[in-house]
């Protein structure tokens, strides 16, 4: 009688492919590639989390920035001076806020696609090799 595997996981993927005799079918080169594949996902992913890690990094400096200028700026406003001067400094601002503002976006845009083309193309190496192990398979097989 065969030993019950104690848990859903606990069986050895080899052992039950190489039960099942299919002609031309080598399950060590199958299950080493299945295994690179699982590798290369979770060194994508890594990858991918870097970049939300490096994302958020970049979003806490950037709110730690924007509030000592605030206070900056608050104390600027609330200084002695003429309504127009006033009026022309809120504007000139409001003109570096917003160039700020599109600077700080496009840096974490390029951040972003920066981890999405690393991760990619890992994936697209991974998939190139694979492709070329079904090749290197097919002409074995022949």
């Amino acid at each position: 009688m065969a030993k019950q595997p104690e848990s859903p996981f606990d069986f050895d993927v080899t052992k039950l492919l190489g039960d099942f005799k299919v002609p031309g079918l080598d399950v060590e080169t199958l299950v080493s590639s299945q295994r690179k594949n699982i590798e290369a996902l979770t060194q994508a992913n890594k990858l991918a989390f870097e970049g939300v890690q490096a994302v958020f990094k970049r979003q806490v400096e950037i709110l730690r920035q924007t509030l000592e200028e605030s206070a900056v700026v608050a104390k600027e406003l609330v200084e002695a001076g003429t309504p127009q001067d006033k009026a022309i400094r809120q504007t000139e601002l409001a003109k570096d806020a917003f160039e700020r503002s599109l600077s700080n976006a496009r840096e974490l845009s390029e951040i972003i696609a920066k981890s999405n083309a690393e991760a990619f193309e890992l994936l697209n190496k991974r998939f190139t090799q694979v492709l070329d192990e079904v090749k290197d398979s097919i002409t074995k097989a022949k």
